[in-house]
C-alpha cells in the first residue's frame, strides 16, 4: 500500500549526488581506491563517505592525520572524480522532476566542487539550477547547515519556507540543523529520520500555486499492484 504525503514550501534545496544524480559507482570506484591506498577496510570507508566533502570524510576516518594530506588528496580525488563521469546516470524520476521546476525557486547544494558538479549534471544531462552552493561556497561541510543556510539566503527566502532534499546522513542532519524540513530520497535516507522518505523521484509531484508556494505530494511506501 502506498499513502500519499504533501508538503508545502517556497524553494525547494537539493542535495546532487544520490538524489537527483546517481553517482554511486563512481564515488564507489575512488573512495575503494583512496580506502586500499590508506590499508583500510573499504566496506566500512563507503559507510560514510556520502553527503560530506573529502577532506571532512578523510578526518573522520582518520583523525590524527594532517589536515594538509586530507586537502591534498581531495583536490587529487575531485579531479578523478570529475574525469570519471561512467555510470553516471539521473536519479529515476529526476528529468520529470527538474522540468517541473523549471521557473520556481530552487538551487543546488552540494558537496562537489564547480566542475565536479558540472560534469555530473552535464552526464546525467539534467538542467543545472541557476543558484548553486558547491564546496568553494562554502567554510564548512555537511553536516554543518552552512550549505543550505546560503542556498535559502540567495534565493531570498526564510529557512522554514525551504524543503531539502537528501539523501545521506550528514546532509538530512545539515538540513534539519538549518530548520527545514527534509525530503529523504533513497532507501540509504530511511534510516536517519528525514520528514519524508520516498525511493526516488518517481513519488515526487510538483504543483505550482498561484500565490507563490510550491505543493509537493510525496507517494510513500510501495506502489500499489493490481
Amino acid at each position: 500500500m502506498s499513502a500519499t504525503t504533501t508538503l508545502t514550501a517556497r524553494a525547494l534545496l537539493l542535495d546532487m549526488d544520490s538524489t537527483i544524480v546517481n553517482s554511486e559507482a563512481v564515488v564507489e570506484r575512488c573512495w575503494r581506491r583512496w580506502a586500499a591506498e590508506q590499508g583500510l577496510d573499504t566496506d566500512e570507508v563507503l559507510k560514510v563517505v556520502h553527503g560530506r566533502q573529502g577532506w571532512a570524510t578523510m578526518a573522520a576516518l582518520l583523525p590524527d592525520r594532517p589536515m594538509e594530506r586530507n586537502l591534498a588528496d581531495n583536490r587529487r580525488m575531485l579531479e578523478q572524480e570529475t574525469a570519471d563521469t561512467d555510470g553516471v546516470v539521473p536519479v529515476p524520476g529526476a528529468p520529470a522532476f527538474m522540468a517541473a521546476l523549471a521557473g520556481l525557486p530552487h538551487a543546488l547544494v552540494t558537496s562537489a566542487d564547480v566542475p565536479l558538479s558540472d560534469a555530473r549534471m552535464g552526464a546525467a544531462g539534467l538542467p543545472m539550477p541557476a543558484v548553486r552552493i558547491t564546496a568553494e561556497s562554502v567554510s564548512a561541510s555537511k553536516p554543518d547547515p552552512e550549505g543550505f543556510l546560503k542556498g535559502a539566503a540567495e534565493l531570498g527566502f526564510a529557512p522554514e519556507d525551504c524543503l531539502v532534499f537528501e539523501d545521506s546522513e550528514a546532509g538530512i542532519e545539515a538540513g534539519r540543523a538549518a530548520g527545514m524540513r527534509v525530503v529523504g530520497v533513497g532507501d540509504r535516507a530511511a534510516a536517519f529520520a528525514p520528514t519524508v522518505q520516498v525511493r526516488d523521484l518517481t513519488q515526487v509531484r510538483i504543483e505550482a500555486h498561484p500565490d507563490g508556494t510550491i505543493a509537493v505530494h510525496l507517494t510513500e511506501g510501495a506502489p500499489e499492484t493490481a
